[in-house]
C-alpha cells in the first residue's frame, strides 16, 4: 500500500505520462482532423517531450519546481489553446504541491489546483466538449479516494478510469469551443482530442504506479 508519493514517483508519473502520449499521439490528430487542423497530436508529442526534458534535467528533488518547469516548458510550445492550457494546468498544480512528497489528500488538492488555473483560462465546462469533460471528473474522482483513505495507487487509477469515461462521454456532444464549433453536428461521434489527451495524461500517472496489466485502457 502506498500513502505518500516521492519525487522520484511523480517523475515517473511524468514520465509514463509522457509516453502515452507519444504512443497515441497519431491517433490524436487523427481526430483533431474531425474538427480543427489535425495538430493536436503533433501538439501533444512536443509536450511529451518537454515533460521527459523536465525530468531529466531536473536541478533539485522539489516536486514543486518540477511541476513549474514541466508548465512553463509546455507553454513555450506553438501549440494555439491546447499547449496553452495544459502548461496552465502544471502551473496550478505547482502552486499548491508539496515541495518533497505528497500524502493523497495533498496530491487530490495539488490536482484540484491544476483544474482551478484551466478554469480561469477558458469558459468551457463539462459539456462543452474540450479537455475538461476529463479533468473534471478526473480530479473529483481523486479527492473522492482521497476523502475514502484510499492508497494512491487507487486512487489514481480511479481518477484515470474517470477521465477515460470522461473522454469517451464527448462523443455524442457537439462543440462549443475553438474551430469545431463551426462545425456542429459534424463532430458528432468523435471523442475530443483534448479530452482524450488528458485521459492519456491520467493514464500515465496511473500506470507509474499500478502495473499495466491492471489498467482497462478502454478505447484509447
Amino acid at each position: 500500500m502506498t500513502d505518500r508519493i516521492s519525487i522520484s514517483d511523480l517523475k515517473r508519473m511524468l514520465s509514463e505520462a509522457a509516453r502515452c502520449l507519444r504512443e497515441r499521439h497519431e491517433y490524436l490528430s487523427q481526430l483533431d482532423c474531425v474538427a480543427g487542423d489535425g495538430d493536436h497530436g503533433t501538439t501533444m508529442l512536443s509536450a511529451s517531450g518537454q515533460l521527459e526534458a523536465a525530468v531529466a534535467q531536473a536541478p533539485s528533488q522539489n516536486s514543486r519546481e518540477l511541476l513549474k518547469d514541466c508548465g512553463w516548458r509546455i507553454l513555450s510550445i506553438d501549440g494555439g489553446a491546447s499547449s496553452a492550457l495544459l502548461g496552465t494546468f502544471f502551473l496550478g498544480m505547482a502552486e499548491t504541491a508539496s515541495e518533497s512528497d505528497f500524502g493523497c489528500g495533498a496530491l487530490a488538492a495539488a490536482f484540484e489546483s491544476g483544474l482551478n488555473a484551466v478554469l480561469k483560462q477558458t469558459k468551457a465546462r463539462p459539456g462543452d466538449k474540450t479537455m475538461v469533460d476529463a479533468l473534471v471528473p478526473a480530479v473529483n474522482a481523486l479527492h473522492a479516494a482521497a476523502e475514502s483513505g484510499m492508497p494512491i495507487p487507487a486512487a489514481l487509477e480511479g481518477a484515470a478510469a474517470a477521465a477515460q469515461a470522461g473522454a469517451e462521454s464527448t462523443k455524442p456532444l457537439v462543440a462549443h469551443y475553438g474551430r469545431a464549433k463551426f462545425l456542429g453536428e459534424k463532430t458528432l461521434g468523435h471523442a475530443d482530442p483534448g479530452a482524450v489527451s488528458m485521459a492519456l495524461l491520467f493514464q500515465g500517472f496511473s500506470e507509474a504506479l499500478v502495473p499495466r496489466r491492471e489498467i482497462d485502457h478502454g478505447g484509447f
